[in-house]
């Protein structure tokens, strides 16, 4: 953007030219970019802005229907045109009404420079876009486009960069991480990961959804074994009986998944497991739910992710019948997340008189190995002061459900 002729403003009422970059997965992250569509339109009404455009995911599936419902944006523009967006700026400050929602690109951009939000001493860095999963619940697809790696040399080259800048933790993320280096050849996730654990300055390397079938002997053997791999795997399972992966169309079944489990824990038996599941999936009956907290209680999950499921337009799950009351769902939600608070709690108190490295993100409180940014809890630090951005050494003395108090060293 810079290059451009524009400077950035992290207040939008301080901005031009505000840009909304959507979500339109479920149905809340809609509804929180319909909110934040609205908050600009009302800067531009005020005089504060003279144009709004709107990017990302609910731009590229519902352009039509936000164009008409909302003929205050000046410019819609779709997935994967972030290189395209001072043209379409220019344009619509000159005047124009621009609708850019074409098939997502398969191409990246060179330069690899975008924007952080996130603190100085975090990031996160993509290696992937797209899905081929095609789960029956998920419009991802359809948004995003067909799963597609991120070339070697832009991800490393970046990586660089944020070493280079303070970065001491990068997470990967991307819809399936796992498949990385499928479409490159002589590439996987364990390679990538690799080459990222030689690059200085980098202290901790995270693995953000990893498919649970893809999850490899090589990868789990990377993790237990590469000091700057984080003991953490985020594999979002999505239920745990048989007929509901099934209809949801996830591979793998109960068994494979605890057999994957029982190969983490005895590779790295510190390992932290995060995953994602969802309850009320259409034809998800009493005896489906009970199998899923039973597989709860075998694994015993570091965390959890819960999400009532919520039909999206065109996908086939929408379209199934036995769908779950949202009450029943609202019910089901409660019981997962108590079970998995119970479960969590115990989880942490293992770690009492652990010494742990923290990440510091204020002056009283960090983050381990076992807690990813913005998802997971935090380590409270007491017995001193430390400074944000840096690691320090702490023991843990206290352990509540979600989050550790623990004692600088």
């Amino acid at each position: 953007m810079s290059a451009a002729g524009y400077e950035l403003e992290a207040e939008p009422e301080q901005a031009d030219v505000v840009v909304v970059n959507t979500c339109g997965f479920i149905d809340s992250a809609k509804e929180e970019s319909i909110e934040a569509i609205l908050r600009a339109v009302r800067l531009k009404a005020g005089g504060r802005a003279r144009s709004v455009v709107v990017a990302g995911c609910l731009s590229q599936r519902y352009s039509a229907e936000l164009e008409r419902e909302i003929p205050e944006v000046d410019a819609f523009v779709g997935v994967g045109r972030a290189a395209e967006l001072p043209n379409a700026i220019e344009r619509a400050l000159a005047g124009s009404r621009v609708i850019d929602s074409r098939p997502p690109g398969m191409s990246w951009p060179q330069n690899g420079g975008r924007i952080r939000s996130t603190p100085p001493w975090m990031a996160y860095l993509k290696v992937a876009d797209g899905c081929d999963n095609r789960c029956s619940y998920c419009a991802i697809p359809d948004i995003r486009g067909g799963f597609r790696s991120r070339p070697p040399e832009l991800v490393l080259a970046e990586a660089e960069r944020m070493a280079a800048e303070g970065v001491l933790e990068v997470n990967l993320v991307g819809q399936d991480i796992t498949r990385y280096g499928e479409d490159i050849d002589g590439w996987s996730l364990a390679r990538l990961v690799r080459e990222l654990a030689k690059i200085d300055g980098l202290r901790w390397i995270r693995l953000l959804y990893c498919y649970p079938t893809r999850i490899t002997d090589e990868l789990i053997e990377l993790v237990a074994a590469e000091h700057k791999v984080c003991k953490y795997l985020d594999i979002p399972f999505q239920h745990g009986d048989d007929r509901m992966l099934a209809a949801m169309n996830r591979r793998g079944s109960r068994r494979e998944y605890l057999e994957l489990v029982r190969k983490i824990r005895d590779a790295c038996p510190d390992a932290a497991l995060r995953t994602s599941l969802i309850v009320g999936i259409p034809g998800e009956g009493r005896r489906e739910f009970e199998n899923l907290l039973s597989f709860i209680k075998e694994i015993e999950f570091d965390r959890i992710g819960a999400f009532k499921y919520s039909a999206e337009d065109g996908t086939p799950a929408a379209e199934m019948p036995d769908q779950v009351a949202q009450r029943t769902a609202g019910h089901r939600y409660d019981r997962l997340m108590q079970l998995a608070q119970k479960i969590s709690t115990e989880r942490n108190r293992r770690m009492l008189g652990r010494e742990l490295d923290v990440l510091v993100e204020s002056p009283s409180s960090g983050r381990s190995y076992r807690e990813a940014p913005e998802v997971d809890g935090t380590v409270a630090l007491v017995g001193g002061a430390a400074r944000p951005g840096e690691m320090v050494r702490a023991k843990v003395v206290q352990a509540v459900v979600y989050d550790l108090v623990a004692e600088l060293v």
